[in-house]
């Protein structure tokens, strides 16, 4: 087994132990658990009842769910165990993006410890819903998206990206984010070799190389990046549908209908797009009074140690993309802003900040990129690592409800009156 290989199972191992830590407090819902885990109870019938519970989202991460309910019985273990696997396969992922754009361990590790420290992967892989599994799969084939970027023959790479993105978009519609941007990428690509492109001054680092993928062609793409998602995507309605076709697409109008009709006026936690990258409103998923004193909360918020540098170095990115075109940097940047500015363009008016999660997630690479970047001193990668996971033991007490803190401590962490 290749060094790469054992950190990955390394990474993973570390990762999901730290997640089911206290997972089981609170031993009640916590929520969106209320819509998702009856769901899932309802997967465990002999005869699945109708109407269906959650038809809004495709039935993937729910069957993930039922199943953990069936091992781990139905109580909190079994409802959010499923979440802490996938939660520590995302990291992984994030380690495996990172080989494939800096071709080093060293700056692989420490993208995949920013991403763990960010607080929304930690949040989100300890809650039984469905943002953390398509975040997993989605990233898993952005992984091979990006090791197949460069190859000469990239087609088994994109093959399973494309497969790995069906299964993304069965956890829930926003998996396909990820895959648009890649089918944005390879006709860009595509679109430039027709016109016979070529760059004067061209660099190895190029994003756009006239000779990229010479037998990569539109049988090719058409099987990557369609046929293949759709066919892993409709797989996973089988157990609950069968193979009519009358009931697959039915069960796919309803959720086209559901997220583009359906919206809750007025939610308390709700906050658009552009407010994101921001952390303006956060996502308060429990918050219990335990004591006279003392209360168990868990916040989605986001590290502000993490996602506003974040900022910072994605402008530079951008800059390297634009002026020096590299293609570490366009890569960054495209599967930063796909998953982001996606939602600007859905007529869906309700959105909260775990919306942001992907996005989010891939920023821990801009900042591994910047900090690499120039003549930078190799520990100031590792000393920003340091300070990431100091803002994560700050938050800590609000991320996690096992932890528990004071009100005093409380208000302390509440920087901003809109955080409340």
């Amino acid at each position: 087994m290749s060094r790469s290989a054992v950190l990955a199972v390394a990474i993973f191992l570390i990762a999901h132990l730290v997640l089911l830590v206290g997972v089981t407090t609170p031993e009640k819902f916590v929520f969106d658990e209320v819509h998702y885990v009856p769901a899932a109870r309802q997967m465990l019938e002999p005869v699945l009842p109708k109407p269906a519970l959650n038809p809004m989202h495709p039935p993937l991460a729910k069957e993930l769910i039922a199943a953990s309910i069936a091992v781990f019985g139905d109580n909190a273990l079994g409802w959010r165990y499923p979440a802490t696997l996938f939660g520590a396969l995302a990291i992984v992922a994030i380690y495996l993006c990172g080989l494939a754009l800096f071709a080093a361990q060293g700056p692989a590790i420490a993208a995949a410890l920013i991403a763990f420290c960010n607080q929304m992967v930690f949040v989100q892989s300890r809650i039984a819903m469905l943002d953390v599994f398509a975040l997993a799969f989605g990233l898993l084939a952005t992984a091979a998206f990006m090791h197949g970027f460069r190859k000469q023959t990239p087609h088994l790479l994109f093959a399973l990206a494309g497969g790995l993105f069906g299964l993304a978009a069965a956890c829930k519609w926003s998996g396909l984010f990820p895959l648009a941007a890649c089918i944005g990428i390879v006709a860009a690509v595509r679109l430039l070799q027709s016109w016979r492109v070529t760059f004067g001054d061209a660099r190895p680092a190029d994003w756009y190389r006239p000779d990229l993928w010479p037998d990569f062609r539109v049988q090719h793409f058409a099987l990557c990046f369609v046929a293949l998602p759709a066919l892993t995507y409709l797989v996973t309605f089988v157990p609950l549908h069968g193979l009519s076709p009358t009931e697959l697409i039915e069960a796919q109008r309803r959720i086209f209908v559901d997220n583009t009709t359906t919206a809750i006026a007025g939610h308390t936690y709700q906050s658009s797009w552009p407010s994101w990258p921001w952390l303006v409103r956060p996502v308060w998923f429990l918050f219990d009074k335990t004591a006279e004193d003392r209360i168990a909360a868990i916040v989605f918020l986001g590290n502000p140690l993490v996602l506003w540098p974040a900022l910072v170095a994605l402008v530079v990115v951008a800059r390297d993309v634009i002026v020096a075109r590299r293609w570490d940097a366009f890569l960054i940047l495209a599967f930063y802003l796909g998953p982001y500015l996606a939602w600007a363009l859905l007529p869906r008016t309700l959105g909260f900040i775990y919306y942001y999660l992907p996005a989010a997630t891939a920023a821990s690479l801009a900042l591994v990129y910047v900090l690499r970047r120039g003549n930078l001193p190799r520990w100031a990668l590792w000393a920003y690592v340091a300070v990431a996971a100091i803002g994560f033991a700050v938050m800590l007490p609000v991320s996690a409800a096992f932890v528990g803190t004071s009100m005093q401590n409380f208000n302390r962490l509440m920087i901003f009156q809109n955080w409340i």
